[in-house]
């Protein structure tokens, strides 16, 4: 999986806090028709009609625009619609998704069969729309009874694990309208904040190359299923990126990248704020060009916000979510953990998409509904060390039968339990000042040279499959050794943050008093979705990291074209 880094609360349809959807909606009334025509009629003799159907269709209208050597080389506006059809045959205990593994079934038989795409209309069309999930419907409906007769077949000659398990899980309609809310993106004004922002690379003459980025992604979503949920939700994220590329004498080609994301234009850096920007990370990739190449390394270390955040969600996150405890293919870190320590004892760990903002900045993660229909619900995965719970869709998972609202999936992607907005919470917790103290203080103790400060992982990945080795790899940007006599602190570079995903985070001795803020996405199985991570700095006792792999180039040959001869 790879970054781009309860008190449950159910309305009824007929006692939403909100608006139902308008039947003037087009959309939506083109999708309850179509609904409401498959659900009664669709049948093929001699077989079992559909028990549940659902129809979601996602709407993205988004802006982009990309600036490089103090010129703009994109804009683009774009709209697209997708849609997602499931048909389930059988019945809520046992049906045709029983005992899949998280990469899907294949087409039963494996032969061709026509399939006709996800992309919707984006004309407010009734026959366009509906056509579309007209084929789809066809098509689900036919794959579904395939596979659940094969299903059948199966049980006869296979032992199952949890084989008495659901298959889905039973959850209450839900009724609700977001207020339609435009967008509106000054494009002009961006691109011309753009070009300014990366013209100021061309001051320094070790950097080759640079992108700045905008992007707004407005997204609107309408849901109606058979059990009579009917949603339409809208959200926008606003992001901005800022790279930046130097090449060192030994011929590594180092970039440097932030990202900032908020749910408004306010809350991205622009005008001399955006310049500073530009210059700090101009300062810090020129800095890394000179900075001497770390060996693999073995010792204490603190990691700052952004870096736990990551190291969260890749070692812990992933692990915790439902699907990958029923996967034969998976390594199930955490299956029959429940009640058992399996972190530091005074560490918590939750998940909670509902929760809006956090200092002021919108989060990433947030949802009031997720992708299956059900209300957002604040999780406790791990108390004091112990684990509770398991991040759970309408998949059930063995101890956890119903959905705790996290079941997400991007456009025509399968839903399955992912993170939402993710919070490390600590009970022994100490200043920054302190925490660098007790570095040193573990550098001495262990005998080694130095310790290291992390100051942030640009994105990770991590192993959760049974065939391969659990582990976990990150990339740092800024690595900073500190010295165990002096405290001085040198810049390092060339090295990836790589371990064991229970042993590492059971090696935090330690956290500060302070909260960062993570926002990115995260791709997985299905999909890319929008997260947020809020963690506190930490120190580990060890930490394991190896020699970074880089392509040694040659120099560029001419200089620049905007470089003036001296």
């Amino acid at each position: 999986m790879r970054l781009r880094l309860a008190a449950t609360v159910i309305l009824l349809a007929t006692a939403s806090s909100q608006a139902a959807p308008a039947p003037k909606d087009p959309v939506l009334a083109a999708l309850v028709t179509e609904l409401q025509r498959s659900a009664s009629k669709l049948r093929m003799p001699g077989y079992e009609a559909p028990y549940f159907v659902s129809y979601a269709v996602t709407e993205h209208d988004d802006v982009d625009l990309l600036a490089r050597h103090g010129a703009l080389h994109g804009d683009a506006h774009t709209r697209n619609r997708r849609a997602y059809v499931e048909v389930r045959v059988g019945d809520y205990k046992f049906d045709n998704t029983a005992d899949e593994q998280l990469a899907g079934d294949e087409n039963p038989g494996g032969d061709e069969v026509y399939e006709p795409g996800s992309d919707m209309a984006i004309d407010d069309d009734a026959d366009g729309l509906r056509g579309q999930l007209w084929l789809l419907t066809d098509t689900r409906y036919k794959q579904a009874l395939a596979l659940l007769h094969e299903k059948r077949g199966q049980r006869a000659t296979t032992v199952v694990e949890d084989a008495d398990l659901p298959s889905f899980a039973r959850t209450r309609p839900v009724s609700h309208a977001d207020a339609v809310a435009p967008v509106s993106v000054d494009a002009a004004r961006w691109a011309t904040e753009l070009r300014n922002a990366s013209r100021a690379f061309a001051a320094h003459s070790a950097i080759f190359d640079d992108a700045l980025s905008l992007s707004v992604q407005h997204e609107r979503r309408w849901l109606v299923t058979s059990e009579g949920t009917r949603l339409y939700t809208e959200r926008t994220i606003w992001g901005l990126t800022v790279e930046c590329n130097v090449r060192a004498d030994d011929g590594a080609v180092l970039t440097h990248t932030q990202a900032w994301y908020g749910a408004s234009e306010a809350e991205l850096p622009a005008g001399q704020t955006l310049l500073a920007q530009v210059e700090r990370l101009a300062g810090e990739v020129e800095a890394l060009r000179s900075a001497p190449v770390i060996d693999p390394y073995t010792g204490p270390a603190i990691l700052l916000e952004d870096a736990t955040g990551v190291l969260f969600h890749e070692v812990i996150g992933h692990r915790l979510e439902g699907e990958r405890l029923a996967d034969d293919e998976e390594g199930h870190t955490f299956k029959g953990q429940l009640g058992t320590r399996v972190i530091p004892d005074f560490l918590d760990v939750l998940d909670d998409p509902t929760q809006r903002a956090h200092a002021q900045h919108g989060l990433n993660g947030h949802y009031d509904y997720d992708d299956e229909g059900v209300a957002a619900q604040p999780v406790t995965l791990i108390d004091r060390g112990v684990l509770r719970a398991f991040l759970t869709s309408r998949r059930p998972v063995s101890g956890q039968t119903r959905s705790n609202g996290h079941g997400r999936g991007e456009g025509s992607f399968d839903p399955m339990a992912r993170m939402g907005v993710t919070i490390v919470r600590s009970h022994k917790v100490v200043s920054m000042k302190r925490l660098d103290e007790m570095l040193i203080e573990e550098a001495r103790k262990q005998g080694k040279p130095y310790g290291l400060v992390i100051v942030d992982v640009t994105g990770g990945d991590t192993n959760t499959g049974a065939s391969g080795y659990q582990a976990f790899r990150g990339s740092p940007q800024l690595v900073y050794k500190v010295d165990a006599r002096s405290g001085t602190r040198t810049l390092v570079r060339g090295v990836e943050m790589v371990g064991t995903p229970l042993s590492s985070i059971n090696k935090i001795i330690a956290t500060s008093d302070t909260t960062g803020l993570f926002n990115g996405f995260c791709g997985a199985e299905s999909g890319y979705v929008p997260v947020s991570v809020l963690a506190p700095a930490v120190l580990m006792s060890e930490i394991e990291l190896q020699r970074a792999q880089k392509t040694r180039q040659k120099p560029l040959i001419l200089p620049p074209p905007w470089q003036k001869k001296q």
